[in-house]
Parts: structure tokens; C-alpha cells; sequence
């Protein structure tokens, strides 16, 4: 099977506090034999270099198949983001509480569908 090598993988979560925390009540929080988590809070005290390198140390873990991440933390890191071609893990941006989904802000999915169309992806909030 394809998919057989994504067995017992983790999801790893990167966002504000109430999206970790939904996430982690649905049972994603794993520590790994070295001890780290597969998740990360991100508040107004969290600087972009600690974003990054959470991004880099998750999308480097070979435990972690997809990396969640909130959009809006996303733009923080963005060349970052734009950086990771590789399929897995895979990177999904997604929304928070406070902060829609943009599909026109997701280079990822834009990478794709720009792979598979012409069409350019339009924004909801247009």
C-alpha cells in the first residue's frame, strides 16, 4: 500500500491556544522518545523565529505525517511555509476562532490547484 509508511504517525498542531487546545481534547498531544511535543502554542509573546523553528523541527520529524497549522500564523512564517515542497509531512493551513480561512492566502493549496488548473482559487472574502 502507499500509505502504509503514514501508520501510527502523528498529527502535529501549530496555532493559538483554542485551536491546540480543541485539537489536543481530540486526542493529537504525543511526546516523542526525545520528549517533544507535537504541538505549539503561539500567543501575542511568541516571536516569529520560535514559530519557524517549530515549523522546521515538525516538518523534519520523521513521527510527524501532517502539520496543521493556523493560517494567520502561517502568514507570520510564510517564506518558511513556502520553503516546505516535500509531501510529507503535509502542511494544511486552517483557520482559528478568530481568523477565517483565506483559500486565496494558502500557497500550498494554490500550488496545487495551480498544478491541476488554470483557475486561480477566489477568496471568500471578495
Amino acid at each position: 500500500m502507499a500509505h502504509s509508511s503514514q501508520r501510527g504517525k502523528l498529527l502535529a498542531v501549530i496555532g493559538d491556544e483554542d485551536t491546540v487546545v480543541g485539537f489536543m481534547l481530540g486526542g493529537i498531544g504525543q511526546l516523542n522518545k526525545a520528549r517533544k511535543p507535537n504541538y505549539f502554542i503561539v500567543d501575542k509573546n511568541t516571536t516569529t523565529t520560535e514559530i519557524e523553528e517549530t515549523f522546521k523541527n515538525f516538518v523534519s520529524r520523521d513521527d510527524i505525517a501532517i502539520v496543521l497549522i493556523n493560517q494567520h500564523v502561517a502568514e507570520l512564517i510564510r517564506f518558511t511555509v513556502d520553503q516546505h515542497t516535500a509531501s510529507t509531512p503535509a502542511v494544511l493551513e486552517i483557520p482559528s476562532k478568530e481568523m477565517p480561512y483565506d483559500p486565496a492566502k494558502d500557497s500550498i493549496l494554490n500550488r496545487a490547484r495551480g498544478r491541476l488548473s488554470s483557475v486561480p482559487i477566489p477568496s471568500f472574502h471578495d
